[in-house]
C-alpha cells in the first residue's frame, strides 16, 4: 500500500489518496517508515543489490548475474618477443543488476622466460621491474584467481557469470598460449567470454578500430586512468558496459566454444 501511495498517484482520486496518506501516517509514524526503508535497503545490500531499486529498474535485466571484466598486460618489445608472458592480471566483478563494481582481483605476475622487462614494455604499460620482481608465478596467480572466484560465489552452478575483454586476444590467445607453454590447465570459466568491441559494434553500429579510446569517444565518456594499464583498462570497460546497459543493450557471449 505504501508503495502504491508513492508510485500510483495518477490512478487514485485526489481525495482518496489524501485520506489514505493521512491514515498511513497515523498507523506508521515517519520514523517507523524511515526505519522500514532502512531495513529494506540493508537487506538488499546484504544480497549484493546495493544500488537503489530505481537504478536497478532503469535498464533491462542482463542474462548474467555477474560480468568479470579482465584485461591482461604482458611482456612485449619491438620486434615482438616470444613467448609473451602475463605481467598484470586484473579482474573486476560487475553486478549484472546494477552494473556496479562489487569486487576487485588485481595481481602482478613474475615473468620467467623473459624476466627483465624491456624499456618498450615499461613505457607502454607503466609497469616497472620492481612491480614484477618477486611476484607470484602465473600458476600461483591462477590458483589465487580460483580462490577469489570461490570466495565471491562465482563457482556456484546457480550463479551465471562471464568474462568480458576488449578483444579476443586475452582469452583466445594470451592465456591459453602461455598455459600451453608452461603445461598448465586452463579453467573452464576462462573459455567463454564477451568481446566488448563486438558488443559495442552491435549496439552502436560501428567498429571501434582504436578500442577503448573509440568506444569512450563514441559514448562521450572520459577515459579513466592510463591506457595500457590493465586495471585502468578494466575500469574503462566497466564504464562502457554500464553506459551501454543503461541504453538498453543486453550483453551476450561472443566467443565460440573451444
Amino acid at each position: 500500500m505504501i508503495a502504491l501511495l508513492h508510485t500510483g498517484a495518477a490512478k487514485f482520486p485526489p481525495d482518496l489518496l489524501s485520506r489514505s496518506r493521512r491514515a498511513v501516517s497515523l498507523l506508521f509514524p515517519a520514523g517507523v517508515l524511515e526505519g522500514f526503508r532502512s531495513i529494506v535497503s540493508r537487506k538488499l545490500a546484504s544480497h549484493g543489490f546495493g544500488a537503489s531499486m530505481a537504478a536497478m529498474s532503469s535498464f533491462p535485466p542482463q542474462r548474467y548475474h555477474y560480468f568479470l571484466v579482465l584485461d591482461f598486460e604482458a611482456t612485449c618489445d619491438k620486434p615482438q618477443i616470444h613467448p609473451q608472458e602475463i605481467i598484470e592480471f586484473p579482474i573486476l566483478k560487475l553486478n549484472g543488476r546494477t552494473m556496479e563494481i562489487e569486487s576487485t582481483f588485481h595481481m602482478y605476475v613474475q615473468p620467467v622466460v623473459h624476466p627483465q622487462l624491456t624499456p618498450f614494455c615499461t613505457e607502454l604499460t607503466g609497469i616497472i621491474q620492481g612491480m614484477v620482481d618477486g611476484q607470484p608465478s602465473l600458476q600461483q596467480v591462477l590458483e589465487r584467481v580460483d580462490e577469489w572466484m570461490a570466495k565471491e560465489g562465482l563457482l556456484d552452478p546457480s550463479v551465471k557469470s562471464i568474462f568480458v575483454t576488449c578483444g579476443d586476444w586475452d582469452l583466445k590467445v594470451m592465456l591459453p598460449g602461455q598455459c600451453q607453454y608452461l603445461g598448465l590447465p586452463v579453467a573452464d570459466y576462462f573459455k567463454q567470454w564477451i568481446n566488448l568491441k563486438k558488443a559495442y559494434s552491435f549496439a552502436m553500429g560501428s567498429w571501434p578500430k582504436n578500442g577503448l579510446l573509440d568506444m569512450n569517444k563514441g559514448l562521450n565518456l572520459q577515459h579513466i586512468g592510463r591506457p595500457h594499464s590493465g586495471i585502468d583498462d578494466c575500469k574503462n570497460i566497466a564504464n562502457i558496459m554500464k553506459t551501454l546497459a543503461h541504453r538498453g543493450f543486453i550483453f551476450k557471449q561472443t566467443s565460440k566454444p573451444f
